[in-house]
């Protein structure tokens, strides 16, 4: 058992939108991000996404059923993308968050482009 720090997993690192596993929960889990500009639109067909601004603000913009909406988030803001729902988060000025999703979720979804350089499509990578 040991225990881990956000601090300083967030330290550890610097790229964006390259998200580390901080912890599982069950079959969940717990991702640290460090975003900024824009991610791709994508969905998660079978697990619902949790976002927590640690730091900074986020922009989620939602498509579902032909509409095409934007969440507001600000530092400690928490939303989630209910499963299936067509998202793009977005953060010009950076931020800091921590996601939870089920454990295997590859970041970029069901996006089937071609990934742009910014972007790790992962997993997560390990702390």
């Amino acid at each position: 058992m040991t225990t881990t720090n956000i601090d300083t997993v967030l330290a550890s690192f610097q790229e964006r939108w390259s998200p580390r596993v901080l912890a599982r929960v069950n079959d969940h889990d717990v991702r640290l991000a460090k975003v900024e500009g824009s991610f791709v639109w994508h969905a998660h067909p079978d697990t619902d996404e949790l976002f927590l601004v640690l730091d900074g603000s986020l922009d989620i913009h939602l498509r579902e059923r032909g509409t095409e909406t934007t969440v507001h988030l600000e530092r400690h803001d928490v939303f989630v993308v209910p499963r299936g729902v067509e998202h793009c988060p977005e953060s010009p000025g950076g931020a800091s968050v921590l996601l939870i999703e089920s454990a295997g979720t590859l970041s970029t979804g069901d996006y089937a482009g071609e990934v742009p350089d910014h972007i790790t499509s992962t997993t997560g990578i390990e702390v």
